[in-house]
């Protein structure tokens, strides 16, 4: 961790013709930030100040630097990825929008892989304007496997009340199917587990896994891939100490609130699984790459071009997924430490025991 014990989050623009640079603004604007961590916004100054004009009553200055080493951790910190001048559009769906966002991704990401900053926060990109044969990713989540060279990542959607990990992500609803596999399902699973337990400390995490078809596939009466597949996939991951359960069926199973029986649940396809949390996560949600070496959040929404450049954003979302970042960057410190010292953690234990056994022995 760098400098005064405060993570460094990189901040990367997204679509420069988005909201994302009016969120930036409007969140670090707050300069109570700066006593959890030290932003980086990986843009340039002329396209930032274009946006600071646009929102007059938050009060945002910044400190350019061109080497992540000497970053002020007094100040909102800019780091310019590009010089030449760029014909800003707020609203509009253009090849430069696509552009920008992917070198102020790439550059942060970049940074991110070789511990120069801590955390990364990403604005929305548009998958429509970001494709290249330089960029051949369908988001976020898939140019970070790639880059981080892991095995398995999982789109991880969290708030205070709900966890939801997808099993297939930006997929056509008539494709998910092909995308199901038993060795998918424990896949995700098992990085879902250890997320649990290293990025938000539960010790014994208990997951949900949703079905595919309607009823859960009502004993292979309505679709059979809860019988072939995801039971299967289920019974096998108890057996690697996962303590999961399911297939639900994912109708009855937030309508009756039992999402909030579990620490994770596994959806088997991207609306399955995002509709439920958008709807109940109260604005607060954040999308968490679990399973990355490194640490990235977002908000939960998109572009939102048709409010880009109107000072109309709202930025909760987005602070919510810093805060995110920051609370995942300290847990992942204290299990590394408790892993280190287990002792730590057994102290801690018999302590609370001590305190139960004095409050006991009070008078009623």
């Amino acid at each position: 961790m760098h400098t005064e014990n405060k993570p460094v989050i990189g901040l990367t623009c997204g679509d420069i013709n988005g909201i994302g640079l009016e969120l930036i603004i409007k969140t670090v604007g707050d300069s109570r930030l700066l006593e959890i961590c030290t932003p980086v916004i990986f843009a340039n100054n002329k396209v930032l100040n274009f946006y600071r004009k646009a929102i007059p009553e938050v009060n945002f200055n910044f400190s350019a630097v061109k080497d992540l080493s000497r970053i002020n951790h007094k100040q909102v910190n800019l780091y310019n990825c590009w010089e030449e001048e760029v014909a800003v559009s707020p609203g509009t769906l253009n090849d430069i929008g696509g552009k920008y966002a992917v070198l102020s991704l790439v550059a942060a990401a970049q940074a991110l892989k070789d511990g120069k900053i801590d955390g990364l926060v990403t604005a929305p990109i548009h998958k429509k304007n970001t494709q290249s044969a330089e960029f051949n990713f369908t988001g976020h989540t898939p140019y970070l496997k790639n880059l981080f060279q892991v095995q398995d990542v999982l789109m991880f959607m969290v708030a205070e009340n709900m966890r939801v990990g997808l099993l297939t992500e930006h997929v056509a609803v008539k494709d998910i199917s092909q995308h199901l596999s038993k060795e998918a399902i424990i896949s995700k699973l098992q990085v879902m587990h250890h997320s649990l337990r290293k990025d938000f400390c539960i010790d014994k995490p208990k997951i949900a896994v949703l079905g595919l078809n309607p009823h859960a596939g009502d004993d292979g009466l309505v679709g059979k891939e809860e019988e072939d597949i995801i039971k299967p996939a289920v019974k096998e991951a108890k057996h690697k100490d996962i303590f999961c359960f399911g297939p639900y069926s994912p109708d009855a199973f937030f309508a009756r609130g039992q999402h909030e029986k579990f620490d994770g649940v596994l959806a088997m396809y991207h609306d399955q699984g995002l509709i439920p949390f958008k709807s109940l996560a109260h604005g607060e949600g954040v999308n968490y790459t679990a399973g990355l070496g490194g640490i990235r959040t977002s908000p939960d929404h998109g572009v939102a071009f048709d409010i880009a450049g109107k000072n109309k954003a709202d930025e909760a979302s987005f602070r919510q997924a810093i805060f995110s970042c920051v609370d995942i960057i300290r847990n992942r410190t204290e299990y590394s430490d408790q892993r280190k010292n287990p002792m730590r953690k057994m102290g801690a234990a018999v302590l609370a025991r001590a305190v139960d056994e004095k409050i006991s022995e009070l008078p009623e």
